[in-house]
């Protein structure tokens, strides 16, 4: 009943507008036609005019009331419906609604602004929603491990007549697992952060030699405490266009992971390298190397190839490299052959 009494309403507002128009412009077209041919009209021709007039200004006013709902309903109501549902999909948990973006002709930019930032609005919802899923269930799957050997290391710290060796060992190891719980759960962040949001590049010209070496030097203590030797390469004055944090990640994680693999008295390389256009860094280290199966599924979320060596790391750093990689435009690459060590190379658009 509403939806006949608003377009009774919009009807009449038309016949209104046409019926002064019309009215107007007869009036204005029998003053000239009398005063220039000197036409006489009597009451039964202005009687039948009346009426052909009125009939006329009956069906112009519904014909534009017609073409103005149809126009209203291709470019107003189709739109703000489309909206409307998506935006109850959206609070029934459905972020992946969007709205069609009407076209130039068919709705005004008003609207297409709308639609754009509504779909913004989804595509950030759906990252969030994302970020809080993965979170909860990739932290409930990889800190079992570690949870556990904490409740039964402290359990043990409990025993009566402990000693002294052994209290230190158990309250080393429960030390050890809480850091693993820490990194893990902050690369979890940072992974899925990158992975469901989209992320702008802060791109500053910057020297990416002196970078590397702050990474490097950041892991001083981990070659002198294995005694492994450090070779390293690095051009000078070479300098890239890029987020110079998102690199940092690369560079810690590379070197995090060439430190872990390589056994003791062994060496890990550092290079850096420059085109006219490319700057190519390249990490190597003298470890166990990875058989090509491995090579293939290095950059997956947890996977670790060598489960003797995944209670040092949680299987997302090669992962988050990945994606950091992805972000600024750049390429890695692995060659690996087992017991030879791997080298890893990025190539990083100047």
């Amino acid at each position: 009943m509403k939806r006949y009494l608003k377009a009774l309403h919009h009807y009449l507002v038309f016949f209104l507008m046409t019926a002064f128009l019309v009215t107007c412009c007869i009036m204005l077209f029998t003053r000239t036609l009398i005063e220039s041919l000197g036409v006489a009209l009597t009451g039964e021709n202005l009687n039948t005019a009346a009426k052909l007039t009125f009939i006329n200004v009956l069906l112009l006013s519904l014909l534009i009331t017609l073409f103005d709902a149809i126009r209203r309903r291709l470019t107003v109501e189709r739109t703000a419906i489309r909206i409307a549902d998506a935006a109850q999909r959206i609070v029934a948990g459905d972020f992946s609604a969007r709205v069609p973006v009407p076209s130039r002709m068919g709705s005004g930019e008003g609207f297409r602004e709308i639609v754009e930032c509504f779909n913004r609005m989804a595509q950030e919802l759906a990252g969030v929603e994302s970020l809080r899923t993965d979170f909860i269930s990739n932290v409930s799957h990889e800190m079992k491990t570690p949870l556990a050997a904490m409740q039964n290391y402290g359990t043990l710290l409990q025993t009566p007549g402990l000693s002294e060796e052994k209290r230190m060992e158990y309250a080393r190891s429960i030390a050890e697992n809480s850091r693993r719980l820490a990194d893990m759960m902050t690369n979890i962040l940072r992974l899925s952060k990158l992975e469901n949001q989209q992320i702008f590049p802060h791109a500053q010209r910057y020297n990416l030699g002196e970078q590397l070496c702050e990474s490097l030097l950041q892991f001083e203590s981990v070659w002198e405490q294995e005694d492994i030797a450090i070779d390293t390469d690095i051009e000078e004055d070479v300098t890239v266009y890029a987020d110079r944090e998102l690199l940092s990640l690369v560079w810690n994680n590379l070197l995090s992971n060439a430190f872990k693999f390589t056994p003791r008295g062994g060496t890990v390389s550092l290079s850096l390298t420059a085109t006219e256009h490319y700057a190519l860094v390249s990490v190597k280290d003298t470890g166990c190397g990875m058989s090509p199966e491995t090579g293939a599924r290095i950059f997956e979320k947890f996977y670790q190839g060598d489960p003797s060596r995944a209670v040092r790391g949680n299987g997302l750093g090669l992962a988050l490299v990945k994606r950091v990689v992805d972000i600024v435009g750049g390429e890695i690459r692995v060659e690996s052959a087992v017991g030879e060590g791997s080298t890893f190379t990025v190539t990083i658009r100047r």
